[in-house]
């Protein structure tokens, strides 16, 4: 894609959010922010057995790229387990959503994939408490 066809891909998630909303089954939900521009996002997760995600939704606020970054993560991880999301590279889901557009931008770029990383380790630290 060029850098407009991004952009527009951006705007498009920002003004049509997919998988936004708060989940009332989800497995786990972690809360996420940046202090410094006021980007705010909470994730949910909904694990099958073999900790696969089947569903994942967030709510939020913040600029258009925290929140369209934060919509289109949904597409990298439903079908991945955790630790597939554990191994997510930053570098492939910018390069995924426009480099060139969100390169001055990068903690709001990749918010929602480290509250997503954060959730993973959240739940590995509950499944530790569960097995004391």
């Amino acid at each position: 894609m060029d850098r407009q066809a991004y952009i527009e891909n951006i705007q498009d998630h920002f003004d049509n959010p997919r998988h936004h909303g708060v989940m009332d089954n989800a497995s786990i939900s972690m809360k996420g922010g940046n202090p410094g521009c006021g980007d705010i996002v909470t994730v949910y997760l909904k694990l099958d057995a073999q900790e696969r995600i089947t569903d994942y939704s967030f709510d939020g606020e913040g600029c258009t790229i925290s929140q369209a970054a934060a919509s289109m993560l949904g597409e990298y991880v439903i079908g991945k387990t955790l630790k597939d999301v554990k191994n997510l590279d930053y570098n492939a889901f910018i390069d995924d959503i426009g480099r060139e557009v969100v390169m001055n931008r990068p903690k709001c770029a990749t918010l929602a994939l480290n509250t997503v990383k954060a959730a993973e380790r959240k739940f590995r630290s509950m499944q530790a408490e569960e097995h004391v």
